[in-house]
């Protein structure tokens, strides 16, 4: 399952599922991660997916150049 590293709060990453909502997993289970991350867990172990990270970060760019675009 991939979750996104919402934040950072004390020792733990607020991951946030892709149907909703929030849940806190300690920072060692993630280390190297930061805020906005895509990560995914598999067997048990949590693995930063920096290719879907690099993809969603130019797909929010996109709709921010959009949205703030004058025409």
């Amino acid at each position: 399952m991939k979750y996104i590293i919402d934040r950072f709060e004390g020792e733990f990453a607020v991951l946030e599922k892709e149907e909703g909502g929030t849940f806190d997993v300690p920072k060692t289970q993630i280390k190297g991660a930061k805020e906005g991350d895509v990560v995914l867990f598999d067997d048990g172990v949590y693995i930063i997916e920096a290719e879907e990270t690099e993809k969603r970060k130019a797909m929010i760019e996109e709709k921010m150049r959009k949205l703030f675009e004058r025409e």
